[in-house]
């Protein structure tokens, strides 16, 4: 196939355990906005104004948006911030569990954890 049909990524779920609450995190913390709250209930939230969505999915199951290897939890989603350092300072200023600023050939990045326990990365 030459050409695929999907255009692009629209929106990623992650699971929370108390919606109210991560809805507000992700607004205050990562300065996502919110967009509604839906009766599903869902959380519908903007990265900036591209057209990319997260949305947050209650649930009293042990999950998360993360994955293990070798026992080891290791992120699936990636953000990118151009302000790297002061981005990691402001979760450590809010009391994010954040990992070590790490460097690979050039490119910076560090993972970090949201209230529900999914872990996260940011790179630049």
């Amino acid at each position: 196939m030459s050409k695929s049909f999907i255009e692009q990524v629209h929106y990623i779920r992650i699971p929370v355990r108390d919606l109210e609450k991560s809805a507000q995190w992700y607004g205050n913390v990562l300065g996502l906005e919110l967009l509604t709250i839906t009766d599903d209930p869902f959380a519908i939230l903007k990265i900036n104004e591209g057209p990319f969505l997260i949305i947050l999915v209650p649930t009293e199951d042990e999950t998360f948006a993360h994955f293990t290897i070798d026992n080891k939890p290791t992120f699936s989603i990636g953000f990118t911030s151009p302000e790297l350092s002061q981005f990691h300072q402001h979760l450590i200023n809010h009391g994010v569990k954040v990992e070590e600023i790490l460097e690979d050939k050039g490119h910076a990045y560090f993972n970090f954890y949201d209230p529900n326990g999914n872990k996260l990365q940011t790179h630049w």
